[in-house]
C-alpha cells in the first residue's frame, strides 16, 4: 500500500521538490511540504491548526531543520531556499527513499554507515503533529538536534517578521510558544529530547510556487527552540507540535492510533462490498483511495450537534463548499461505508438552509455562509437520494422532509439571486448582474467572468 521513490527522485532537487505530501486531522487541520523537504508554497507547514474548525486554519509550526551528528560530522537532513534562488543547506542529497506507508510519509535519510527514518502523522481529531525519528542503522550514537521554526499566520498569508516578539517559555519537556496576548498557545514537546528556548528571525525564505503564481514569495519565520537527543541504534524521539497542552508524547502509542485508524477505514469499505467481505487482493490503489477519501471529511460542529461533518473541497486553500459536498458525497461515504458519515453531512447542511437555498461556500474568516448557487441545492436532493438507496433511512427522511418541501417552495416561488420556476416552460431561471451561480464561477473584482444568466443547461438537465 505504500508510494515509493528512490534516489532518483529524492536526490534530484527538481524532481523532489514537485512531490507533494500532506496529513490530515480530520478538522481541517494539516501538515504538508515537499519529499525534498523543502517549502515551496505558503500552505506548508508541520501544523497548520484549524482553530475554529473546519476553518481558521493557521500556520503554527512552518519546518523542523535537522542535524546529524555523527562520527564527529555534521550532516544537514533538511533543505531550504533562500532569496535569489541560493538552496543551502542540501539535506536533499542524504533522501535515500521516500515513502507514503497509508498516509504517513517516511523518509530514510543515508550517511556514513547510518540510517535515520523519519514520520510524520496527526492526531486525528485534535491539532496536533508528531515527528519521530528513528536510529535504524549504525556503528556509535548519533546526536540530533531539531530547530523549531514557528509562525502565526492565517495559511493564506506571508509572514514579514518586523521585530514581532513571542513569548517563548519553557515548560515540562518543551515550550511554549504565544505569539501574542489572545493568540492560541503553541505547545512545542518532546519525549526524550532536551530543548533550549531561542528567539531567531530567519528572513527570506523564498518560495518557488508562490513566486510562479505571481504571489509574494519571501516570508520571514522564527526559530523558537533548539532540541536536543543522543540516539542509539534502535533508538527512537517523538517530537510533538500541539496546540493541546498535554497532548500524549508516546509516539509508539500515537503511531499505532493512526495505523488502527486507517486499518478501520479499509476494513470498512471492505465490509461494505458485494460478497463475504473477503477482499484480501483488492489492489493498493485501492486502499490508498479510501484512505484519501477520509482526508476531505472534517468535523463542522454545530452548537446543537458538536458532531457535524462536512467536506473540504481541495486542499490546500479550500474551505467546504456545498456544491462540493454533495457531488462527492456518495463516493467518499457511501462508496466506502460510511453510511453514518453521509447522514451526518446531510444533517449538518439541513442546518444552514436559507431561503430554499443551501450554502456555496463558508468563508475562512467565520463570516456568514455565502449562497450564490443555484446547483449546490439540487444537488442536496441527489446526494439524500443515494443515501437512502443505501440504507432505506426513513428516520433521517422524515426528518428532512420539512426542509426539503421548503427548498421546493422557495424555488417555486422564487428566492435570492432572481431564481425561480419559469411557470411558461417548468425551467429554472437564475441569474442577475454581478452574481455567479453554476460551477463556472471565475469572478475578479466586480467582473462575473461567465455570467450565464437564464436557464443554464445542467441546471434544468
Amino acid at each position: 500500500m505504500c508510494i515509493e521513490f528512490g534516489r532518483e527522485i529524492c536526490g534530484d532537487l527538481s524532481h523532489a521538490e514537485t512531490r507533494e505530501w500532506i496529513v490530515t486531522n480530520g478538522m481541517g487541520g494539516y501538515a504538508s511540504g515537499t519529499v525534498a523537504g523543502l517549502l515551496t508554497r505558503r500552505y506548508h507547514g508541520l501544523l497548520v491548526a484549524a482553530l475554529k474548525p473546519p476553518l481558521g486554519r493557521t500556520l503554527l509550526l512552518t519546518k523542523l531543520d535537522e542535524m546529524a551528528l555523527y562520527d564527529g560530522q555534521a550532516y544537514a537532513l533538511y533543505t531550504d531556499r533562500w532569496a535569489n534562488d541560493i538552496v543551502a543547506p542540501q539535506g536533499y542529497r542524504h533522501i535515500e527513499r521516500f515513502t507514503l506507508e497509508g498516509t504517513i510519509p517516511t523518509w530514510r535519510f543515508a550517511y556514513a554507515n547510518a540510517l535515520v527514518e523519519k514520520r510524520i502523522w496527526m492526531q486525528q481529531g485534535a491539532n496536533t503533529t508528531y515527528v519521530q525519528y528513528t536510529l535504524k542503522r549504525a556503528t556509535q550514537p548519533l546526536t540530533l538536534t531539531l530547530k523549531a521554526l514557528v509562525n502565526y499566520r492565517d495559511y493564506h498569508g506571508s509572514t514579514q517578521s518586523n521585530g514581532w516578539g513571542m513569548s517563548i517559555d519553557p515548560i515540562s519537556q518543551g515550550i511554549s510558544v504565544i505569539a501574542y496576548p489572545d493568540a492560541t498557545p503553541i505547545y512545542l514537546l518532546s519525549d526524550r529530547a532536551t530543548v533550549t528556548p531561542a528567539h531567531n528571525w530567519y528572513y527570506n525564505f523564498e518560495l518557488a510556487i508562490e513566486q510562479y503564481r505571481g504571489l509574494s514569495d519571501r516570508e520571514d519565520h522564527l526559530h523558537a527552540a533548539t532540541f536536543e537527543v543522543t540516539l542509539h541504534p534502535g533508538e527512537a524521539v517523538t517530537f510533538v507540535a500541539s496546540t493541546e497542552k498535554q497532548p500524549n508524547l508516546d509516539g509508539e502509542t500515537a503511531l499505532k492510533l493512526r495505523r488502527t485508524q486507517e486499518q478501520r477505514l479499509i476494513n470498512l469499505w471492505k465490509g461494505n462490498q458485494p460478497g463475504n467481505g473477503n477482499h484480501g487482493n483488492t489492489p493498493a490503489w485501492v486502499n490508498r483511495l479510501v484512505l484519501a477519501a477520509d482526508q476531505f471529511i472534517v468535523d463542522r460542529p454545530l452548537p446543537d450537534e458538536p458532531s457535524g461533518k462536512t467536506i473540504i473541497a481541495g486542499y490546500h486553500w479550500f474551505g467546504d463548499w456545498g456544491r462540493d459536498t454533495m457531488i462527492s458525497l456518495p463516493g467518499l461515504t457511501i462508496a466506502t461505508g460510511r453510511a453514518e458519515i453521509a447522514r451526518a453531512i446531510l444533517r449538518t447542511f439541513a442546518n444552514y438552509v436559507d431561503q430554499g437555498m443551501l450554502p456555496n461556500r463558508f468563508p475562512d474568516a467565520d463570516e456568514q455562509p455565502e449562497y450564490n448557487t443555484v446547483d449546490a441545492t439540487l444537488w442536496y436532493f441527489e446526494a439524500l437520494r443515494l443515501y437512502y438507496n443505501a440504507t432505506d433511512d426513513d428516520e433521517l427522511l422524515r426528518e428532512l422532509f420539512p426542509v426539503l418541501a421548503d427548498m421546493i417552495d422557495w424555488h417555486c416561488r422564487g428566492t435570492r439571486y432572481n431564481i425561480h420556476l419559469d411557470s411558461a416552460d417548468g425551467l429554472l431561471y437564475a441569474g442577475e448582474a454581478g452574481v455567479q451561480l453554476t460551477w463556472m464561477d471565475a469572478k475578479v473584482g466586480d467582473w462575473v467572468v461567465t455570467p450565464r444568466i437564464g436557464k443554464p443547461i445542467e441546471i434544468n438537465a
